[in-house]
């Protein structure tokens, strides 16, 4: 019986201490949501402010002889080495290892390291970049002027390289340099920007006979571009002209308008031009020459395209014209009116008799019998009488005018 008794004090003893190690679960007796809400943005900020997930920074080393240092050159030298095999194409890598090697003043073994990774990849703009400023900044300015050549020479249409290339002899003092390398740029016929800053440039020296023939050669290539493309491009040719009226040139400026006019002719009018033109002379105090600009222009430019045209003309001609001038505006746009009219409807014959009665009071007796010759060929399409009457009523007036006005 003591036995079992000890065997049953046993098995309860160890039932016990199975029941100690079984963690109890806490019960919850308030499931409510706290009254103060923190999120887990809060938590990384405080995290952030406390300086808790930062770590001590790395054992500073200290240097105290040679040996030690070319010890510690050797090691980074290898890392460097150990990345590149790596990988050879990230390119950061190797750029890191030559800014090294240069803030160790080892400027040819950074040499070395930009050579080879312009093998691995010389098409990369950073890395030609990087090469550059690093000879510059440490005064090897023939190191410096090698590497632009061959990156101007090996990729041509990278405009980065251009424009430090210049501004670098420039600072220098090169004048002779820096305008033989834009020479050398601009036979690659480059974007807009790189021409004005060739002709700002010379402007910087009082160079206006060279700046005028910058602008020369790049308006022609431009405008026989445009041209081809059926895209005319007036912006240019008003920027050449404006060079021109700034530095005082007048007979220069006009002389590049009329080139413009006569380049781009009736086919490919353009209105901006034509305000340039009027504007230029109104400066000029030349206002007979305005008006004969404006109404040239408002004779050949469909209305649609010419609206900045009209409204500055009517300004115009409210500042300086005569009531002549302003009755003569209002003609103007009847007249576009009704060409719009007949060009929507050619047989509209009241259209061409409104059209017709304004030109016989108003102009020449030519322009009467142009509007006339283009009325009369607009022949009834059908054989209906109502229309043949109001066609035959066109020849019929025609003949009256030609009788009792023309003579």
């Amino acid at each position: 019986r003591g036995g079992a008794r000890a065997h049953r004090g046993g098995n309860m003893a160890s039932t016990a201490a199975g029941k100690q190690r079984i963690p109890k679960v806490a019960k919850v007796k308030n499931k409510a949501p706290a009254e103060v809400q923190i999120t887990a943005e809060q938590l990384l900020r405080e995290a952030k402010e406390r300086e808790l997930e930062l770590l001590p920074p790395p054992p500073q080393q200290k240097i105290t002889d040679v040996e030690e240092l070319n010890d510690y050159k050797l090691r980074k030298r290898k890392t460097f080495e150990d990345n590149i095999r790596k990988n050879r194409t990230v390119i950061s890598n190797w750029i890191k290892y030559a800014q090294w090697e240069e803030s160790l003043k080892e400027i040819q073994r950074a040499r070395s390291i930009y050579e080879r990774a312009l093998d691995v990849d010389y098409r990369n703009v950073t890395l030609w970049l990087k090469y550059a400023e690093m000879e510059m900044k440490n005064r090897q300015v023939n190191h410096a002027r090698n590497i632009w050549d061959r990156a101007i020479t090996t990729l041509p249409r990278v405009n980065q390289f251009w424009y430090k290339y210049t501004y670098m002899e420039e600072m220098l003092g090169n004048i002779a340099g820096s305008r033989q390398v834009f020479e050398r740029w601009m036979e690659w016929q480059p974007e807009e920007q790189a021409w004005h800053s060739y002709i700002n440039f010379e402007l910087r020296y009082k160079e206006v006979d060279r700046a005028r023939s910058i602008y020369e050669r790049y308006i022609l290539f431009r405008a026989l571009a445009v041209l081809v493309l059926v895209h005319p491009d007036v912006k240019n040719w008003i920027k050449y002209a404006r060079f021109e009226e700034k530095h005082s040139y007048f007979a220069h400026a006009r002389k590049v308008y009329e080139r413009a006019v006569e380049f781009f002719g009736e086919e490919h009018m353009d209105e901006h031009l034509y305000v340039a033109f009027a504007k230029f002379e109104e400066n000029q105090k030349e206002f007979e020459r305005v008006r004969v600009i404006y109404k040239y222009a408002l004779d050949r430019i469909p209305k649609q395209d010419a609206q900045n045209l009209f409204k500055n003309y009517t300004i115009f001609e409210k500042k300086f014209g005569d009531r002549r001038g302003i009755e003569d505006i209002i003609v103007s746009k009847r007249r576009f009116q009704y060409e719009e009219e007949v060009k929507a409807n050619p047989h509209n014959y009241d259209a061409w008799f409104d059209y017709l009665r304004l030109v016989e009071s108003d102009t020449d007796a030519e322009t009467v019998r142009e509007v006339y010759e283009r009325a009369i060929a607009n022949v009834p399409p059908i054989q209906e009488k109502r229309h043949w009457k109001r066609y035959i009523y066109l020849w019929i007036n025609y003949a009256l005018y030609e009788e009792l006005e023309a003579k």
